[in-house]
């Protein structure tokens, strides 16, 4: 049994300790792909990941993905926090990108949580960290071509990418069409290979040099 107080050092001293919740928060494990939270629904919990990984997303009305970021055991779910501070429905979707043990701690006990100062610390602690990065996924998607950051993309993955045009707009934030022309653009320049749901990496020096004006 993973020890949640060695990843969550805070809760050492939070009031209702773990163990006065017994079984009310958990452990519970779910699959890949499970849907734990979606945009729009009120918070049923605090999920504080023991084992695996939730992906956390917006979505447009026309079916398009915008990935905000990622929940690893230790670390705290900015948008369970900010709905729960404001008592309002949740703002993103939360799904797990592979099988996952997690507790989910009830509203209450977050609240009552929060008087603890270690835990209060870190719930804010995690907003600026997140602002951090927010402020360096719009400095992304405002002042970078598009272009640079597919080739970014594209880098550290090997040279052969078995992942589809739609997958790579929704990391980036676009739309398929988009890709699929500056992916033929870059097959032109002789960099990649295309086939069905498969990329090659032809020349991975001109991707690198590309990407590197994001820097």
């Amino acid at each position: 049994m993973i020890d949640p107080i060695g990843l969550y050092p805070a809760l050492a001293n939070v009031t209702p300790s773990l163990a006065d919740l017994g079984g009310a928060a958990g452990p519970m494990t779910v699959p890949v792909g499970a849907v734990l939270f979606d945009e729009n629904a009120p918070c049923q919990g605090f999920p504080l990941v023991l084992e695996g990984e939730i992906k956390v997303s917006r979505h447009s009305g026309d079916g398009r993905s915008l990935e905000l970021y990622r929940v690893v055991p230790g670390e705290l779910c900015l948008v369970s926090s900010a709905c729960l501070f404001r008592k309002a429905p949740l703002s993103a979707h939360g799904v797990t990108t592979r099988p996952t043990t997690l507790l989910l701690i009830p509203p209450h006990t977050f609240n009552a949580w929060l008087e603890s100062p270690s835990f209060r610390n870190d719930v804010l602690g995690l907003f600026a960290e997140r602002m951090a990065d927010l402020t360096g996924l719009i400095d992304a998607v405002a002042f970078h071509k598009l272009d640079q950051r597919l080739a970014a993309a594209l880098l550290g993955r090997g040279s052969d990418l078995a992942i589809t045009h739609q997958t790579l707009a929704d990391e980036l934030g676009t739309v398929r069409e988009i890709i699929t022309r500056l992916l033929r653009r870059f097959e032109r320049e002789g960099w990649v290979a295309l086939s069905r749901e498969h990329i090659h990496i032809s020349n991975s020096a001109a991707l690198r040099t590309l990407a590197s004006a994001l820097s």
